[in-house]
């Protein structure tokens, strides 16, 4: 979560906050955290794996 946050330029606890389901996130968030783990926005959300 560290390389995440430095790479998203996100807070770490934010990101910890909502890997956890702590906290919601934005269509935004979500597209810069994909963008940061190279990834489709929809692949963060598929829960069947």
């Amino acid at each position: 979560m560290e390389q995440l946050a430095h790479k998203s330029n996100m807070e770490y606890s934010q990101i910890s906050r909502i890997e956890r389901g702590q906290i919601n996130t934005s269509i935004s968030t979500a597209k810069v955290l994909a963008d940061a783990l190279e990834v489709e926005v929809h692949q963060l959300f598929n829960f069947s794996n």
